[in-house]
C-alpha cells in the first residue's frame, strides 16, 4: 500500500539515480502525396470484361496497392474514344522499390496479365504491365490543381 513517507521515485524529494540520457524519438510525417495520372486504350471488345473484373478486384491485387503506398485510385473510362484513365496519389518514399514490389506480386502479375489482354498501350516498344520499361500505361502531365 501506498504511503506518504514511502520512497516515490517519481517525487522531486526522493534521491534518484543518473539514468542515461534517452534517445530522442523521430517521427516521419505522412508523405502528403505525389498525384499520378495515366492512360491507355481499351479494346471495345472488351469492355464489358473489363468492367466486370474491376466490379469484384482480386484482394490480393487491393492489399498489395495498399502496400505499395498508392491511395485515392481510380479509372475512368471514356467510350468515344476507348481511353482509360487511372488516377492516384503515391504517398510512398520509395517509388522504385515500391512499384518493384509490386511487379514481383504473382497474383498481380497474374491480374495484370489479364487486364493487359483488353488493352492497347499507348506508349511505343510497351510489351505488358509487368516488364515495367517503357511503362504499359502511358504517364501524363498534370496541367492544372485546384485542392
Amino acid at each position: 500500500m501506498w504511503s506518504p513517507t514511502a520512497s516515490n521515485p517519481a517525487s522531486p524529494t526522493s534521491p534518484q539515480a543518473p539514468t542515461a540520457p534517452q534517445p530522442l524519438q523521430t517521427y516521419r510525417l505522412k508523405n502528403q502525396g505525389r498525384r499520378i495520372a495515366q492512360i491507355v486504350k481499351l479494346k471495345p471488345e472488351c469492355v464489358e470484361k473489363y468492367k466486370e473484373c474491376h466490379a469484384k478486384v482480386w484482394p490480393e491485387v487491393l492489399k498489395q496497392i495498399k502496400n505499395s503506398n498508392i491511395e485515392d485510385y481510380s479509372i475512368f473510362h471514356d467510350p468515344g474514344t476507348g481511353i482509360l484513365f487511372a488516377s492516384f496519389k503515391y504517398v510512398g518514399y520509395d517509388w522504385a522499390g515500391d512499384m518493384e514490389r509490386m511487379r514481383e506480386n504473382a497474383k498481380v502479375q497474374e491480374w495484370w496479365k489479364m487486364t493487359d489482354s483488353f488493352q492497347e498501350s499507348f506508349v511505343e516498344g510497351a510489351k505488358s504491365s509487368q516488364e515495367g520499361e517503357p511503362a504499359w500505361w502511358k504517364g501524363i502531365e498534370e496541367v492544372f490543381y485546384n485542392p
